[in-house]
């Protein structure tokens, strides 16, 4: 027997999507299979580092157990990745026809947003997703799959729903939840979290958003231009506070074109729900304070690990409330566990923890000596414009002892970008000074996500800037942003003396 869970406590609404979805992720009739023998990997969560492992281990011929409580596909699928970026697609739609006069193009009635059918949207394109996650899917593939908690009952097994899984090695994977803030009130008036801001089935006219990191600066944008009316309150001083601040400043901009009140420095004192309307006390260290009454409060400032209910101080493996301790190799201080994803690294996104599996595999079951710290990690805010990052920041590389050259080119100078009147941002490229290798790169851009591989690429394969500078781009594209900082940094080695020797070659070949 597994965990007794509801559909309705793990999604909602329960419409023909989410049914679906559940089908696919917690399958209410499925029998866990009887153990046979040793397994050579037990993996406890089914998140994106879990189901990776999963299957990846049985491809390689490894007999492998999956333990999931919940929702096959973890956050990324369910409450994360997947369904924040159907959100933010359907509000830059609503974006882009407002902005379509610019264009030529007139949209005489306005732009109207049907909320409810946004969510269904959302909803169905999970649904369909979740086929790739399913137990039957992983079953199938090889992998016996558990619905159940796992927790470990000695250094070699795993109890899990009145069975026992014997292992040679075992992977905690069981990722991160959503933090709670002690605000009073704040519990009772029904925040929000991007657990259950999904589950919406009606806009809220006003929407307050706490936290002006990734996922508040995500939200904030995406419900103002489906119609809330946004006030985003951030704690402490400044504005996406670990991205490059020239980047950080033109997001904040374009929130404030979309009409999103943004206060940083503010503390909130409590909350009060009455009526269906939550009234937000707070004071600001700038020095306003006051009240506001608001339809929704939606918190987003950061992720808890989910230690609980594992027994791993049973079995000795270290953990504190950042999450369980690992080394580079990612084993954990148990030799025969390991951890991979939001259970135990700072990065807490999608292709992080798909890369951390991969090393897992390598080093639990192939005595690998694979090394987290060896991966080039790139990341995205999906803001418009989004701002996406790899390597190192300025300040970083500074601490680090290297001699920097910055590369800049802005958008508004890249013919595609013009043409596409998305000129807001640039790409930022640092160098190591004398040498074309590349520390690190910001991008701003409409699609800063999908032109940000193509510096990660070049980072991890060690090929410097005058190396793309030299590859061939299409034009007219706005990666073109890209390969002009080649050419500027090609620019850079001519110096006064090449530049004598040539004209010198050049006269004498009159």
């Amino acid at each position: 027997m597994f965990d007794k869970m509801t559909t309705d406590e793990l999604v909602s609404p329960l419409d023909e999507h989410n049914r679906k979805l559940v089908a696919n992720a917690h399958p209410s009739g499925w029998i866990n299979p009887e153990p046979t023998g040793r397994y050579n990997l037990v993996v406890i969560g089914g998140g994106t580092a879990g189901l990776v492992t999963a299957v990846g281990a049985a491809g390689l011929g490894a007999k492998v157990a999956l333990i999931e409580k919940h929702l096959m596909g973890g956050d990324c699928l369910n409450v994360g990745c997947v369904p924040s970026k159907a959100l933010i697609r359907a509000s830059r739609a609503a974006a882009q026809v407002r902005g379509a006069d610019a264009c030529g193009v007139k949209v005489p009635d306005g732009v109207s947003v049907d909320f409810p059918a946004v969510m269904e949207r959302l909803r169905r394109l999970r649904a369909e997703i979740s086929a790739n996650d399913s137990a039957a899917r992983y079953k199938s593939l090889g992998v016996d799959v558990f619905i159940g908690q796992g927790r470990f009952a000695r250094s070699d097994t795993i109890a899990v729903g009145g069975k026992t899984l014997r292992f040679a090695k075992a992977v905690i994977a069981t990722g991160a939840r959503a933090v709670t803030l002690p605000i009073p009130g704040l519990k009772e008036s029904g925040a929000l979290t991007n657990e259950t801001v999904f589950s919406l089935t009606e806009l809220p006219k006003r929407l307050l958003v706490i936290g002006a990191g990734p996922i508040g600066v995500e939200m904030a944008q995406a419900f103002a231009r489906l119609g809330s009316r946004v006030t985003l309150f951030e704690a402490m001083h400044g504005f996406l506070t670990r991205e490059d601040q020239d980047a950080a400043e033109i997001v904040r901009k374009a929130l404030d074109r979309d009409k999103v009140e943004f206060m940083c420095c503010v503390d909130i004192e409590g909350v009060e729900r009455s009526s269906g309307v939550s009234k937000v006390r707070f004071k600001s260290k700038h020095g306003s304070s006051g009240a506001q009454e608001f339809d929704a409060i939606l918190v987003g400032v950061g992720r808890a690990p989910n230690v609980e209910g594992l027994g791993l101080d049973d079995v000795g493996v270290a953990y504190d409330r950042t999450g369980v301790k690992v080394d580079d190799h990612l084993r954990t201080t148990n030799p025969k566990i390991y951890a991979a994803g939001d259970i135990c690294l700072a990065p807490k996104f999608t292709h992080t923890a798909d890369f951390a599996a991969r090393i897992v595999i390598q080093n639990a079951l192939f005595f690998g000596r694979k090394r987290f710290s060896a991966l080039t990690i790139p990341w995205c805010t999906y803001t418009d414009p989004e701002i996406a990052h790899v390597g190192l920041y300025g300040k970083e590389a500074l601490d680090k002892g290297f001699k920097v050259r910055t590369f800049v080119q802005k958008m508004e100078e890249v013919d595609r970008a013009i043409l596409d009147g998305e000129t807001e941002g640039f790409v930022k490229v640092l160098v190591e000074h004398g040498t074309d290798k590349i520390l690190g790169a910001t991008i701003v851009a409409s699609h800063a996500g999908d032109l940000i591989s193509e510096i990660s690429v070049a980072m991890h394969n060690g090929v410097g800037l005058a190396g793309i500078g030299a590859t061939i781009h299409p034009y007219p594209t706005q990666a073109e942003a890209i390969r002009r900082l080649g050419d500027a940094y090609n620019r850079t080695r001519l110096t006064s003396f090449v530049k004598s020797v040539l004209e010198k070659i050049l006269k004498w070949s009159r």
